[in-house]
């Protein structure tokens, strides 16, 4: 008996395996590359653009039959997630393929006509985490604008929001914080794919000047829209350096915003990025009791003491809390630093968020969540009652206009 039950978890564990999502290279090279044969090709991609024997893309269309792989275009952080976070990326020779690298973050954002003129389809593989301020969607959406204007092919090899596909936060984008964190009228939470959102951006004329491009989405092959990441069974590449785990993704829009302020550490220089919530001056007892007595749905904290590694707080002590999302669903996830910057400020009003931050850090927070409304609403008592409606007064006509788009179930 033993045995038999032995051999049914077994095969059990065979099917989970063998029913993994398949990301849109894999649906591409399942069907012969057909879209692309013949085709000159030129790759944006990084790290996290693999299939689910870790194979890079950049190495798969190189390989590919019938298909010209002619030039790369880099990215934050490079193709090869060799540049740090922030720094600007050069041009050179990618060194494995021989082709070309043109730098998408550093002078040039957007891909020029000479950067193009080699190319009929510029395809684009990036492990987004389904929030508006990682810039991976921004280069996207600004080298659709590129190819619509030079009448060049697009084409998006999708792959899963690891936030899920059912989550939206945050209010669209006002004209005076449009950047490169925030570059398109979108939420800061949007439950979409890659592929998804590309949809949406070309037709609903949010690329520049209103041009559509022709564009291909080559979708997964099983992917759901409630699916948390592990349910996959995809392999996790960091997309950047700060997100090592598929969970980061729901913890970047827990702690990014606050982070611009940088008036406490959020994780980032220890082990817990975005996970945290950490300065000298902070009672770690105190403020988790504070928090948890809210009883915020879907999300806990715990004490927590911390020496950094590099970053806010390089080697000194520091305590503050851990969080923990609990229910992704029922979490409201990106108020969860509201909540706590609500809290320090009745726990240590010298302290409190926009009279102790530097001020030359209120620009990028504005531009960040999409709206100099913000911080004007929430500093004037530092209470998240009178945040909330504004923050998420686009939420439902975004959901209902974005649906349209929708892919998957």
């Amino acid at each position: 008996m033993k045995k038999y039950i032995f051999l049914v978890v077994l095969l059990a564990l065979a099917l989970s395996v063998s029913a993994q999502v398949k990301p849109g290279i894999e649906v591409l090279r399942d069907n012969g590359f057909a879209p692309l044969q013949g085709k000159r090709v030129g790759l944006i991609t990084n790290p996290s653009g693999v299939d689910n024997d870790l194979k890079s893309t950049i190495d798969i269309l190189a390989e590919a039959p019938g298909v010209e792989l002619v030039c790369l275009y880099a990215p934050e952080h490079g193709v090869r997630g060799d540049v740090h976070a922030g720094d600007k990326v050069d041009t050179y020779i990618d060194p494995k393929t021989g082709v070309p690298v043109y730098s998408m973050y550093g002078k040039t954002l957007k891909p020029t006509a000479d950067m193009l003129k080699d190319v009929d389809v510029l395809v684009y593989d990036i492990q987004d985490n389904g929030c508006r301020s990682f810039t991976f969607i921004s280069s996207m959406g600004k080298a659709m604008e590129a190819c619509a204007e030079l009448g060049k092919e697009f084409m998006v090899l999708d792959r899963p929001n690891p936030v899920g596909g059912n989550k939206i936060e945050g209010n669209l984008v006002e004209d005076d914080c449009i950047s490169f964190v925030s570059q398109f009228k979108i939420p800061y939470l949007y439950g979409m794919t890659p592929g998804e959102l590309a949809k949406y951006l070309n037709e609903e004329g949010l690329l520049s000047g209103g041009k559509k491009v022709d564009l291909t989405v080559v979708p997964m092959d099983g992917w759901k829209r409630d699916m948390a990441f592990e349910e996959t069974g995809m392999p996790w590449v960091l997309p950047s350096p700060h997100i090592p785990q598929a969970e980061t993704s729901l913890y970047y829009p827990a702690s990014g915003i606050i982070g611009e302020l940088e008036y406490m550490n959020i994780g980032v220089g220890y082990t817990l990025p975005f996970q945290l919530f950490c300065a000298s001056w902070i009672n770690a007892d105190q403020l988790a009791d504070d928090l948890n007595a809210l009883d915020i749905p879907g999300v806990k904290f715990r004490p927590i003491h911390i020496k950094p590694f590099y970053g806010f707080g390089k080697g000194e002590n520091l305590q503050g809390v851990q969080v923990y999302i609990t229910d992704k669903e029922k979490a409201p996830i990106t108020l969860i630093q509201f909540y706590v910057m609500q809290e320090i400020a009745k726990l240590y009003p010298d302290h409190k968020a926009f009279e102790t931050a530097n001020e030359k850090r209120f620009s990028m927070f504005d531009k960040v969540v999409g709206s100099k409304q913000i911080r004007q609403l929430f500093g004037k008592n530092y209470k998240v009652s009178d945040l909330e409606p504004y923050w998420n007064k686009d939420v439902e006509t975004f959901r209902n206009a974005s649906s349209v788009y929708y892919i998957y179930e």
